[in-house]
């Protein structure tokens, strides 16, 4: 069993209840239908039932009246949400005009069936931008606990079993903060452990913390960030196996490790690569998957109290199908 067969049949094993906000939008319904067909998970879709049963009958997909089918305009639940958003918001300069504006918005509706426990998991980014999916997210949702910014994870799929979990890594953060401080790089140290537990797998995440130093080969304010963020993460979780200051080749490979890290239980063992930044990381899982030939699955993005993720607005009907698991993977991890 391949790790994407291990994902889905995780998945199956504990069926969780996914939004999909996007349900007018062609390969997301397919995807559905397809998740509904493989019980994959149970499928929420916000939108008008008569338009979305519409387009599933032109695509001619036999599964969609499977799925539970909210519509914002009509629900019941309409004005409970609207209620709590503004409870959520009203610190901020909400009004209840504008919570009853922007419940009516499939994004918001479907984080708030998530915060009112009535949800497991969103995904959208088919057709919104990165931004408009964070935003109702991190507004209702908001970050785990001891958590204050999000990440994302990429699982690298390589041809070289001889590294990380028999080929496969978890590489972190590489899509949503910049440049972290120590804290927040700790932060993201933490989250994506848990990423490579829930949705990887991995039952002995390895972190390395990676830097162009290996133990205090070079001096600078970069490699100091590194250093503390370590110490901070396994303040975070005493008992997370992490360490660093490691270059990429100490992480991964033994006979490197073992010179340039003499001792280290983590250094050419790694199958979790957190980097100091999200243009190293961005470049590096790219060259990768790319150069290499690695399979790059993700962003999954991490941190949030309840998994939300985005989609490429690229995506295919297989992605968002994918992308679905995970999400109900992640859920399963954070209702334990």
């Amino acid at each position: 069993m391949n790790v994407m067969e291990g994902i889905i049949a995780r998945a199956k094993s504990r069926r969780q209840r996914i939004v999909l906000p996007e349900s007018l939008e062609e390969r997301t319904l397919t995807a559905a239908d397809g998740a509904l067909a493989d019980s994959l998970a149970d499928i929420i879709l916000i939108g008008n039932p008569e338009e979305i049963r519409s387009l599933a009958a032109k695509l001619q997909l036999g599964n969609i009246d499977k799925a539970t089918i909210i519509d914002p305009a009509t629900s019941p639940k309409t004005e409970e949400y609207t209620q709590l958003l503004y409870e959520l918001r009203k610190a901020k300069g909400m009004t209840l005009e504008e919570a009853r504006k922007k419940v009516l918005d499939p994004l918001y509706f479907g984080c708030l069936i998530i915060k009112s426990g009535d949800a497991d998991g969103q995904i959208s980014g088919a057709l919104s931008t990165t931004g408009d999916t964070l935003r109702p997210a991190l507004q209702i949702i908001k970050c785990q606990p001891g958590v204050t910014c999000v990440s994302g994870a990429m699982l690298m799929l390589t041809q070289t079993p001889q590294y990380g979990e028999d080929g496969v890594l978890v590489i972190g953060d590489v899509a949503v903060t910049p440049m972290p401080d120590a804290a927040q790089l700790a932060q993201i140290a933490v989250c994506t452990a848990q990423t490579a537990r829930s949705v990887g797998g991995f039952c002995e995440p390895r972190v390395a913390m990676l830097s162009f130093s290996t133990k205090g080969s070079a001096r600078h304010e970069v490699v100091d960030k590194v250093v503390e963020a370590t110490r901070l993460a396994h303040e975070m979780d005493p008992s997370l196996q992490i360490d660093g200051e490691l270059q990429a080749d100490a992480a991964l490979v033994p006979s490197v490790g073992a010179k340039k890290a003499p001792g280290s239980h983590i250094a050419g063992r790694a199958n979790v690569l957190v980097v100091p930044c999200l243009e190293v990381g961005n470049i590096a899982y790219k060259l990768v998957q790319r150069l290499g030939g690695a399979e790059a699955i993700g962003p999954i993005l991490q941190g949030i109290a309840r998994p939300v993720n985005d989609l490429s607005r690229g995506c295919s009907v297989e992605d968002i199908y994918k992308m679905i698991a995970i999400t109900a993977c992640q859920a399963q991890d954070a209702t334990k």
